[in-house]
């Protein structure tokens, strides 16, 4: 192991360009923006001809909206959307590469999709009173308003940040119950309406939501787990249940499936079947894992792509990660893809996470910057990102850390006009 090299940043981008590296215009809010404005073009031509909206229309367009919302979500679609994005090869300018990297923002489409859907069905229901809709009609769609309102007020930032597993169960069961409802709206609108069932858009609208929220469910099971605790503050969890995944993929695991899931990097060990997970003391849920040990864990739906999935975009891969955000990096440094190297600043690495993962590491990436905290200080990672993009003559730069810390690097290389890239933590 050895210190890094820290450089001089380079100055930002001119402001007309550096203005589309604002947070504020992350890719992740331009999907919402596109969304919305999709709904705002259909609205004008829903009302061009001065006849208003009829209620059916408001029905479709709400339940169009928060099936997108769904499917946005849905595994198989979020790794159809990286299989996609990825398949580019890297001859390809590096401005469209730079672009269809950030593939990992399509959570915008479900937040867009979200809070469309719900707007459109808010104004349905003085609709559906003033068109003289039943009683029981009105009632259910009443209950599901404000059921929907629910679910967006408490999905907002400061809600979900400070109260995350209250969040989590709420969006759960609250959609659980978004579902059942708009099941029984649409059987008291059909039986009203008359004729078949199949040949009504909104039966199938809800058939293809509900294959999608049950999907994961299909797939849970109980496995067991094997933990290794090299230090107090990280265990190493070894599964082979017979799925060994793909590198870059995740896995949500659970002690309480109906309550809280918590999704983790796959590390897979090449040439062996089975996988590991890196799970270091972050809160009470990691902190009890770590000190209980449980021999058995549930585990639901299929190993998802994660962000640094978009590393085969680039000729060249520069991974930055603090503490146990070397989980995320490792599948990667192992399978040896997309040539890269590794800047990684944790306290006394042997210590905390035994030597045979360090070991591990350097094996692939003899050339890591390993930062030691305890011994150097924190860094300024920018700075640390920038010289090893430097040095080693990268496309781009992939940060695996804490929210705060991600943000710091990537906003601070793309103002400057270097890709960079990181989670987002929008669920």
């Amino acid at each position: 192991m050895r210190d890094a090299t820290v450089a001089t940043l380079p100055p930002p981008l001119p402001w007309p360009r550096r203005i589309l590296k604002h947070p504020a215009l992350t890719h992740y809010n331009r999907l919402i923006a596109l969304v919305w404005a999709v709904n705002l073009v259909a609205l004008g031509a829903g009302t061009a001809d001065g006849d208003g909206v009829s209620a059916r229309s408001l029905s479709y367009a709400a339940l169009a909206n928060l099936t997108l919302a769904v499917l946005a979500r849905q595994q198989y679609v979020i790794n159809a959307l990286f299989w996609l994005a990825t398949r580019p090869p890297v001859s390809w300018p590096l401005r469209i590469r730079w672009t269809l990297a950030k593939v990992y923002h399509f959570g915008g489409l479900h937040v867009g999709g979200t809070t469309a859907g719900t707007a459109w069905f808010l104004v349905l229901l003085p609709v559906l009173a003033v068109e003289g809709a039943p009683a029981a009609t009105l009632a259910v769609s009443i209950l599901l308003g404000v059921l929907l309102v629910g679910l967006v007020a408490t999905a907002l930032p400061p809600f979900r940040s400070r109260f995350h597993d209250r969040f989590e169960r709420i969006h759960r069961f609250g959609g659980w119950g978004v579902l059942l409802l708009f099941w029984a709206q649409t059987a008291l609108v059909l039986r009203e309406r008359g004729g078949s069932p199949f040949a009504a858009p909104e039966f199938w609208a809800l058939a293809v939501v509900t294959a999608s929220v049950a999907l994961p469910w299909l797939r849970l099971r109980r496995v067991p787990v094997a933990l290794e605790r090299p230090s107090s503050h990280v265990v190493l969890a070894h599964f082979d249940h017979g799925v060994t995944p793909f590198a870059g993929s995740s896995t949500t695991i659970s002690r309480s499936p109906l309550l809280e899931w918590h999704s983790f990097a796959n590390v897979p060990a090449p040439g062996h079947s089975g996988f590991r997970l890196t799970i270091s003391r972050a809160g009470d849920w990691t902190g009890a894992f770590i000190d209980d040990r449980p021999s058995h864990v549930w585990v639901k739906g299929i190993t998802t792509a994660g962000v640094a999935n978009i590393e085969t975009l680039f000729t060249r891969v520069v991974y930055v990660a603090t503490g146990s955000g070397i989980g995320p990096c490792l599948p990667h440094l192992l399978a040896e893809q997309v040539p890269s190297l590794l800047v990684w600043a944790t306290r006394t690495p042997r210590v905390t996470y035994g030597d045979a993962l360090v070991d591990e590491i350097l094996a692939v990436q003899p050339e890591a910057r390993i930062w030691d905290t305890t011994e150097h200080g924190k860094p300024d990672m920018v700075a640390l990102a920038y010289a090893a993009y430097r040095d080693f003559g990268a496309e781009a730069v992939i940060c695996i850390s804490n929210k705060r810390l991600t943000w710091r690097v990537v906003h601070g290389l793309e103002r400057r006009g270097i890709p960079a890239y990181g989670a987002i933590w929008d669920s």
